[in-house]
């Protein structure tokens, strides 16, 4: 890359040839052969805008609601591990940065910066706490109640993991995180991935979570959380209508459709292809989210036209913070901001909230 950044592209070139090949490895790769990791990101050009003409768009409100709470715009940053191998002040930087731009932020439970340590650094910032499910409920629980007591505005619940995807290049790296980190979230080595332990010829994270993750999770988990917090509760990592509609009658309060940034399971859909159908089966009950693949303004849009109340983002923001830490992770989210708002006008929209009643039935899909 040569000059600024221009497009979202351009922080991950840079960030290849700026970070080290095994910490660039375990942001990018996808599972197995990556054809989902692809299809994320090729799904949104099989959808097509059509535009309306001679609309006023010259005042603009891009703002909206997530879980109750205003953001400036339907752009969130998505829960992404252990950002302290990207830039020294990860997800602190991240969140000073989603405060600046108004909009929020959800911390990953295996972050290399504390529940507490990043309330502290964006103490007027929204925030959420992504959740897995441990063998030890204590240790679930205390989490739970730790994002209670910092302000904390949700849970959302990875639910696509009970163990975690073969990430080939994982596994050659023998991932492992440096040495001068720790999931900060933790106090055993064990449990904040800083053993040091032989794991053979494998990815470190996999054996962490066949170790500490629990495969039993079921929807008695999720009854259980419901239970125990009074905090929104969204569920992550769901793909099918008919396990919407069970997230539903449980009593979640949202649901974000995500394949884990292609990194479980390789040969699922892409998630922009199976939002409709999502958005059909809970009835307008709950809210429902999108990630997986956004890198453009007209990503965004596309997804909000088909029913997503917003949309969440994890490794733009990465290669931003390689690129230049809390300031560029805040380019990042500005120039999706921008790049958003000229979609809106050129489609004739001036408001956010209007956007799915007035364009679902105008978005046309490309035969393939």
């Amino acid at each position: 890359m040569s000059g600024k950044p221009v497009c979202i592209a351009d922080f991950e070139e840079y960030a290849k040839t700026f970070l080290p090949k095994s910490v660039y490895d375990y942001y990018r790769s996808g599972a197995d052969d990556q054809e989902t990791l692809a299809d994320n990101v090729a799904a949104f050009s099989r959808w097509k805008l059509y535009p309306r003409v001679l609309r006023d768009v010259s005042v603009m409100d891009l703002s909206t609601s997530v879980l109750g709470q205003r953001v400036t715009m339907p752009v969130c940053v998505s829960a992404t591990a252990m950002q302290r191998m990207a830039h020294p002040y990860g997800e602190t930087a991240t969140a000073r940065a989603c405060q600046a731009m108004g909009t929020g932020m959800m911390l990953s439970s295996w972050a290399t910066s504390s529940i507490e340590e990043v309330a502290e650094a964006a103490p007027g910032g929204l925030r959420w706490l992504q959740l897995y499910v441990y063998k030890d409920r204590a240790v679930t629980e205390a989490l739970v109640r730790r994002a209670e007591r910092a302000g904390y505005r949700g849970i959302f619940v990875t639910v696509d993991t009970p163990y975690l995807g073969r990430r080939l290049a994982d596994v050659r790296n023998k991932f492992q995180l440096p040495q001068h980190l720790r999931l900060k979230n933790f106090s055993s080595s064990d449990l904040a991935f800083s053993s040091g332990k032989d794991i053979g010829a494998n990815s470190g994270l996999a054996v962490y979570v066949a170790e500490a993750i629990d495969a039993t999770i079921s929807w008695e988990h999720i009854r259980w959380l419901r239970g125990l917090t009074s905090l929104p509760i969204v569920l992550k990592g769901i793909l099918r209508a008919d396990d919407a509609q069970e997230a539903v009658k449980i009593g979640v309060n949202g649901i974000l459709v995500s394949n884990h940034g292609a990194r479980q399971l390789d040969g699922v859909p892409a998630t922009i292809d199976v939002l409709p159908e999502i958005v059909e089966a809970v009835q307008g009950k709950v809210e429902v989210f999108l990630d997986g693949g956004v890198r453009k303004g007209t990503d965004v849009l596309k997804a909000l036209a088909l029913g997503a109340k917003a949309v969440f983002i994890g490794r733009p923001v990465l290669w931003g913070l390689a690129y230049q830490g809390e300031e560029g992770a805040k380019q990042v989210l500005q120039m999706l901001k921008e790049e958003f708002r000229l979609a809106m006008a050129l489609t004739g929209n001036s408001g956010v909230d209007n956007t799915y009643h007035k364009y679902s039935t105008s978005l046309g899909k490309v035969h393939r």
